[in-house]
């Protein structure tokens, strides 16, 4: 019938597209063409081969492991003793212990990812020194009109900053004059006391990024140059700052001999960066300060706690009256949650500096008994659990540990193996004690089995007639010495059989 199967169908003429002449046909087999590839050295060649073998050698000794370390089932009827029991509860108690102590540490891998700051108090210590003023001097008369002298007046202030302790965090800074009063005796006396930093130790420059002086415009000298400091950048994997630019106290130096306003300004330095927020933003978060992470996660938690969010599409969600204000985005009343960061740009702007006023006073009444200015500044700093918990995950004798238990499993497994393989051979011998007359029937059949599935001749049941004499012959004239039989035990077992 096949052959009277085309001569039914006329066969019709091949036709070529009108276009089919401006290429030309490209069929059959022909040269690939394509980037030219580099050839390997015989070196290189022999190199690469005897890594893949490696590899391949490696692979087969994992595979060829044992990895299972729980005791079969019956064991105990063959062991005199609780030790199997015994064995399971270990078993147990170290799982839960495995899951305890993962979890705990993926805890303290959270803790330290989430980067959780703590507010500490910067105690700033202002105070001004003079030289060469007119009530200094010895023969000058306060009153008298000489303008022969060669005197220079001049004043130096200082601005000091610590870190308070834990204790006097606690403490209220704004109460009455006795504790200002005990604060500059700190100062004179010793600032240690009340100035300790727990855990690492952040000096002044540390909180600020820059540091400027403006003085009174209508006693400020043309002359004398600004009062800046800028912290360099830090360039490279080195995190810490120059000597220079490490410090816990600025001084500076001016001409004078009147009074003098001044304007400190400090600029915050803080990772990551703070912002300041406009009326809408900070009347949706609650708040005029905070991270665009911050912001951009109050105002998701705004949006489920009202119930905005869309249920069609869940990246959208609908703009109440607040949230108006802030989404000013052209499409409508709705809002797209991945824009939300972009959207609230217009919305944040940089933390205006933190203003201290000071006095530069020069007079004889004040220095006679001068007292320092003041001020208590809420800071951020790194929680100094971090450094604990870092020490904790990179200790190097967490991976010893590791790779020590990892032996011990391994060896646990080979022994758990051993137990197995004597089990079998209890239950071989048993069985044969017990009824020899229906143990080998069974026992030959099931080798038969054995060889059928290893010479590839297996069909489905097998394994029924186990009188045949050629199967059991042996030497290699036998089938247990077969080409299908070593290649069969090659791929089941990884290696070839001994000849």
């Amino acid at each position: 019938m096949q052959p009277l199967y085309r001569p039914q169908y006329a066969q019709q003429a091949s036709t070529r597209s009108p276009h089919a002449t401006a290429t030309p046909s490209r069929r059959g087999i022909g040269p690939i063409t394509g980037h030219p590839q580099n050839q390997l050295s015989q070196a290189q060649s022999q190199a690469q081969q005897a890594a893949q073998e490696a590899a391949n050698n490696r692979a087969k000794l994992r595979s060829r492991k044992p990895t299972d370390r729980v005791i079969p089932d019956g064991i105990e009827e063959c062991i005199i003793g609780d030790g199997v029991t015994n064995y399971r509860q270990l078993r147990e108690l170290e799982r839960k212990l495995d899951a305890t102590m993962m979890r705990k540490r993926l805890d303290i891998h959270d803790a330290v990812n989430r980067n959780v700051k703590r507010y500490r108090t910067l105690r700033l210590w202002i105070s001004n020194t003079v030289e060469d003023q007119p009530w200094q001097a010895d023969n000058i008369e306060p009153d008298a009109f000489d303008f022969n002298n060669d005197l220079n007046s001049s004043f130096n202030v200082k601005i000091e900053g610590r870190l308070l302790d834990e204790e006097a965090d606690s403490m209220d800074s704004d109460d009455s004059d006795s504790e200002d009063e005990a604060d500059a005796d700190a100062m004179d006396e010793g600032k240690d006391k009340k100035s300790k930093p727990a855990g690492k130790e952040y000096r002044l420059s540390h909180f600020f990024k820059q540091m400027t002086v403006d003085f009174e415009r209508r006693k400020a000298r043309e002359l004398d140059p600004p009062v800046n400091w800028t912290k360099p950048a830090v360039t490279g994997n080195n995190s810490s700052l120059p000597i220079s630019a490490d410090f816990d106290q600025l001084e500076f130096k001016r001409l004078g001999d009147d009074n003098v306003n001044i304007t400190i300004n400090l600029h915050r330095d803080e990772t990551p960066e703070r912002f300041m927020l406009s009326p809408a933003l900070a009347d949706i978060l609650d708040t005029n300060e905070s991270t665009r992470a911050e912001a951009v996660m109050g105002i998701w938690n705004y949006i489920k706690a009202m119930g905005l969010q869309e249920d069609d599409d869940k990246r959208t969600f609908e703009l109440d009256d607040r949230l108006k204000l802030v989404f000013m985005n052209g499409r409508g009343d709705k809002g797209y949650i991945p824009s939300i960061l972009e959207d609230i740009v217009p919305h944040i702007g940089a933390l205006p500096p933190i203003k201290l006023p000071y006095t530069i006073r020069v007079d004889k009444a004040f220095h006679d008994n001068p007292t320092p200015t003041i001020y208590d500044i809420r800071v951020i700093t790194n929680d100094p659990l971090n450094a604990a918990l870092n020490a904790y995950i990179n200790n190097p004798s967490y991976g010893a540990s590791l790779r020590e238990v990892t032996e011990l499993n391994d060896n646990l497994a080979k022994v758990v193996q051993k137990i197995s393989n004597s089990k079998s051979k209890h239950a071989f011998f048993e069985a044969l004690a017990n009824n020899p007359t229906e143990f080998f029937p069974k026992w030959l059949s099931s080798q038969k089995r054995d060889l059928e599935i290893i010479s590839g001749e297996a069909n489905r049941g097998g394994g029924e007639d186990a009188r045949v004499e050629e199967w059991r012959c042996g030497g290699k004239d036998g089938v247990w010495g077969s080409e299908n039989a070593r290649q069969s035990v090659t791929l089941i077992v990884g290696t070839a059989p001994k000849k």
